[in-house]
């Protein structure tokens, strides 16, 4: 059952980015809610904001840490349902496609974003 569930590497993937995820957050959270005067950005504030190239660059990263991060819980729940291993290996590229398309989505809109400043 172990090599159904894809092995040790994905679990510590799955752990490794939690824990990224925990300072991504945290400075996310710092930098969008309290050092913003009233708690919130406007749109304008928002595109300033992702105008400036070292918040770029981290926005960008809590994407690419968020994304294999959710899928890979997503995965782990469906593994729980016990599919057979045809369905698994369907599943798995299902996920794989729709991750990349959601990382893909979410930097164009990134750049989108920035060159509307």
């Amino acid at each position: 059952m172990q090599s159904q569930r894809g092995g040790g590497g994905l679990w510590l993937l799955q752990a490794l980015t939690g824990l990224s995820l925990i300072v991504l957050l945290g400075l996310h959270m710092i930098a969008q809610h309290f050092l913003v005067e009233g708690g919130l950005r406007t749109y304008q504030d928002v595109l300033a904001y992702i105008a400036n190239p070292v918040v770029f660059i981290l926005e960008v990263i809590f994407l690419l840490i968020v994304v294999p991060h959710a899928f890979l819980g997503l995965r782990a729940v469906l593994l729980d349902l016990g599919p057979s291993p045809r369905t698994t290996r369907i599943l798995d590229g299902v996920l794989i496609v729709v991750a990349a398309a959601t990382t893909i989505y979410g930097i164009a809109l990134f750049i989108v974003l920035q060159g509307r400043v």
